[in-house]
């Protein structure tokens, strides 16, 4: 099993594998041109986002700046907004439905790391020196009709239902379910959104 199969498969894995090496280089790249993209060069924004991301549906708006580990593991529906300063740790699927809304400084995470010191490490070289740190990933899945507010995180493996707010600087570490409004340091269901 290659180090990016684990990867997608949730196993312990490699972060210095050179083949996820190769694509986190070239998705930085790909990022870097896309944040320094003129505005209104919609052609040249189209350019990158096909070629950066997994997939995606019909109007899609990124603002700049926007981060992402791999790129080519987050997918979007249709008729999306990601305002700026966003960043999503694409280290598994990141997958948001139709009518997303996902305002600044919202950050997604498909990754973590064993709180194990010596599981995130192993065992120091004879220099001192550690291997990259192993990661572990869980996808994510946002459904139709979600507004994130601002500064909210994402954590691993979450699930967030259809017409869904949540508000502005929640941690989200548990599935959310469809037709609510969720908030909070961690993020909990306060009222039906119906």
């Amino acid at each position: 099993m290659t180090e990016r199969e684990k990867m997608l498969a949730g196993e312990l894995y490699d972060c210095g594998d050179p083949e996820l090496l190769t694509q986190w280089h070239i998705a930085k790249d790909l990022v870097r041109d896309y944040n320094q993209t003129s505005s209104a060069d919609e052609k040249e924004k189209e350019r990158i986002l096909n070629e950066l991301l997994g997939g995606k549906g019909k109007n899609l708006w990124i603002t700049a700046p926007f981060y992402v580990d791999y790129g080519n593991n987050i997918y979007f529906g249709n008729n999306c907004e990601v305002n700026m300063n966003c960043t999503f740790l694409d280290d598994n699927t990141i997958r948001i439905g139709d009518n997303a809304l996902i305002v600044p400084n919202v950050q997604i995470y498909a990754a973590f790391h064993p709180t194990n010191a010596t599981d995130r490490f192993g065992e120091p070289k004879e220099d001192g020196s550690f291997e990259f740190c192993k990661t572990q990933t869980a996808p994510v899945i946002i459904g139709n009709n979600v507004w994130i507010g601002g500064g909210a995180i994402i954590m691993p493996g979450v699930t967030v239902g259809n017409n869904v707010v949540i508000g502005a600087g929640s941690i989200v570490t548990k599935d959310i379910p469809d037709d609510v409004i969720a908030y909070g340091n961690p993020c909990r269901v306060v009222r039906d959104n119906k």
